[in-house]
């Protein structure tokens, strides 16, 4: 399972897996199905998850129903438990959006949803990060997860979220974040693309970010919170949806002034 796996992470294009899933899925909630973990961003639950990875493969972390990660069920738990998203009219920009999110947001009454990638098969404005086409301060909430690696130059990037963004609103910029670096590591002279696997994580990754991550975010402007929210989930929670212990949510603020 793992070299199959494997096969499909590596050499099928991100646009066709993305496809490919829509006629996956059925078939392997079908076959999952169980009672041991629940997903909690549908609700169905399962036998076990799946297999995932694109270098070290880890075991029974995707979702075979909404294709979620242990990021994305973190991140959904802790959307509708501790913010307004879901309870106050408000516009969400959301990044390279992810398949398990995309149909709710579009489906929240609260929500005025707009998407935007420069290649996904999924968003509704096509743009590069670093050079957006929409106006200031123009968003409630700006959700850019697992995007921020793959940006050479992510200080303008950085500034792009926090231009589009309106005073006193709210994003959440979740990155693969190495708790016990303290030092953000990228080298541009490493393109080959098995060696950027090697040092960064996955091929086209262009860095390592450790936690001054979050003194990054701050001299662009925003107000950071490093959110730990698995030590507000009971252990049964954790392990029922299967979560990554001592993850951090990174949620920043426009400031009002």
């Amino acid at each position: 399972m793992k070299n199959l796996f494997k096969f499909f992470l590596n050499l099928i294009p991100r646009p066709l897996l993305i496809k490919a899933s829509y006629w996956v899925r059925p078939l392997m909630t079908w076959w999952y199905r169980g009672d041991r973990y629940t997903d909690p961003i549908d609700g169905k639950s399962f036998k076990s998850f799946l297999p995932y990875g694109y270098g070290n493969v880890r075991e029974n972390v995707l979702s075979p129903s909404t294709l979620s990660l242990e990021r994305h069920r973190l991140l959904w738990l802790y959307l509708n438990r501790e913010t307004d998203l879901f309870t106050r009219p408000q516009s969400l920009l959301h990044f390279a959006p992810e398949q398990c999110f995309l149909s709710r947001f579009r489906e929240s009454e609260t929500i005025h949803y707009t998407t935007t990638d420069l290649l996904s098969p999924l968003a509704d404005v096509k743009a590069d990060i670093c050079d957006l086409p929409f106006k200031n301060d123009t968003y409630d909430f700006v959700l850019c997860n697992h995007v921020l690696e793959h940006i050479p130059d992510d200080e303008t990037a950085m500034k792009e979220l926090y231009r589009v963004l309106k005073p006193g609103a709210t994003a959440i910029l979740q990155i693969p974040l190495e708790n016990d670096r303290k030092v953000t590591f990228e080298d541009d002279s490493i393109t080959d693309k098995a060696e950027r696997a090697r040092i960064f994580g996955q091929y086209d990754h262009v860095r390592v970010y450790g936690m001054d991550y979050f003194d990054r975010l701050k001299s662009i402007g925003f107000e950071v919170q490093r959110v730990d929210y698995t030590t507000q989930l009971s252990s049964e929670e954790v392990d029922r949806y299967r979560l990554a212990l001592g993850e951090l949510i990174p949620v920043v603020r426009k400031p009002t002034s």
